[in-house]
C-alpha cells in the first residue's frame, strides 16, 4: 500500500511539473519525454533498491551517474537542468523513502513549488540575458556598455567580452540588462534597430 501510494504522489508530482508548469511555459515537447521517462525509471529503481539491503547511497550514485550522463549528451539551458534534477529528486523521493508520509509528499511539493516560483514569467521579468556580435570592434568597454545601452534600451548589469576580432571588426559580447519598462517602449524610448546578430 505505502508503494503505491509512493508511485500515485509521484505521478502526480511529475504531472503537474512537466505539464503544468514546464511545458506551458517553454514549449519544447523533447523534454517531456526525457523528464517522465528520467522519473519513472528513478522511480522505479530506487524502489527496487529501497526494499533491498544496498539502501540509499547505491540510490544517490545512481542519481549522480544519470545526471552526467544525460547533461553530457544534449545541451540544455540552465533552467531545463533545473526541471531535470527536480524529475530525478522526486523520483528518488518516492522511491527510497521507507513510508509516503506527510514529511514526503511534502518534500515532493516543495520541489514543485521551487520550479513553480523560480521560474515564473512575472519573476524579474525586465531581466534579460543575450549574446550579441556587433559589427564594430570595441576596445573601451565604457563605451561598449553605452552603446548596448542605447541599442537595448535598457540598463546593463553585467557585460562580458568575448572576442574582439580587429581584422573583421566585430565585438561578441555576452550581456546581462533591465530592458526599459513598457510605458518607455511605447514613448520611443525602446531598442533602436542595428545591424547586430543575437544569440
Amino acid at each position: 500500500m505505502t508503494t503505491l501510494l509512493a508511485v500515485a504522489a509521484d505521478l502526480v508530482a511529475i504531472t503537474v511539473l512537466t505539464f503544468g508548469v514546464y511545458f506551458p511555459r517553454h514549449r519544447r515537447r523533447d523534454l517531456l519525454t526525457a523528464f517522465l521517462g528520467v522519473n519513472i525509471g528513478v522511480l522505479a529503481v530506487a524502489t527496487v533498491l529501497g526494499s533491498s539491503t544496498v539502501g540509499a547511497g547505491l540510490g544517490l550514485g545512481l542519481f549522480g551517474v544519470l545526471s552526467i550522463i544525460r547533461l553530457r549528451s544534449d545541451e540544455i539551458s540552465q533552467h531545463e537542468i533545473a526541471y531535470y534534477f527536480a524529475a530525478l529528486a522526486l523520483g528518488l523521493i518516492a522511491g527510497l523513502g521507507d513510508v509516503m508520509d506527510i514529511p514526503h509528499i511534502g518534500l515532493m511539493a516543495l520541489v514543485v513549488a521551487a520550479l513553480f516560483v523560480g521560474d515564473h514569467p512575472s519573476l524579474f521579468r525586465r531581466h534579460r540575458n543575450q549574446l550579441i556580435r556587433l559589427d564594430v570592434a570595441y576596445t573601451d568597454e565604457k563605451a561598449l556598455r553605452t552603446h548596448l545601452e542605447t541599442m537595448l534600451g535598457g540598463r546593463v548589469t553585467n557585460l562580458v567580452v568575448k572576442q574582439i576580432d580587429m581584422v573583421n571588426d566585430s565585438t561578441l559580447a555576452e550581456v546581462r540588462y533591465v530592458a526599459a519598462a513598457p510605458s518607455a517602449n511605447r514613448a520611443g524610448l525602446g531598442p533602436r534597430v542595428e545591424r547586430v546578430s543575437a544569440r
